[in-house]
């Protein structure tokens, strides 16, 4: 685990090929499955992602969002069965993102697991009225949605 004052980073082995676990992770109906924070509901679209600069919605729950709501995220990392991310917006066909960014780097070992890292940065967040909010997610949220990930993975 890695902190720093504008993001942290969880690392966990998963116990499968790196092409099984980035079919998860490209796949939005799937998010849910591996949320520890327990705000991800469900995907508006499911199209699997294929490439930076795509987007997809997600229907959201939250007290730091009054309820139900809605994050549009731009797909900002693609290396198929090795990286991807996205940064969420509130707003629906926004040009600019708020500045954070989930990032999941994938590297397979030897013995045919693979070492997955989840990083939450927030450092290109700049609006005042944000920035109170981070990090809304805890490094403990952050080891459970690994955790969950490799349960979604072993169940696929």
């Amino acid at each position: 685990m890695t902190t720093t004052q504008t993001s942290i980073t969880v690392t966990r082995t998963i116990d499968s090929p790196a092409k099984d676990i980035f079919d998860v992770l490209s796949l939005p109906a799937r998010h849910p499955e591996f949320d520890g924070s327990g705000f991800v509901r469900s995907a508006e679209n499911t199209e699997r992602i294929t490439k930076v600069g795509e987007q997809f919605a997600m229907n959201m729950s939250g007290d730091h969002m009054g309820g139900d709501y809605q994050t549009y995220n731009h797909v900002s990392a693609f290396d198929a069965n090795k990286m991807i991310g996205w940064k969420p917006t509130p707003e629906k066909g926004a040009d600019e993102t708020p500045g954070w960014e989930w990032l999941y780097e994938l590297k397979p070992l030897d013995s045919g697991d693979t070492e997955v890292s989840l990083t939450y940065d927030w450092s290109k967040v700049t609006d005042p009225k944000l920035l109170p909010l981070f990090p809304l997610v805890s490094e403990e949220q952050l080891e459970e949605s690994l955790n969950l990930l490799a349960a979604a993975v072993t169940k696929s």
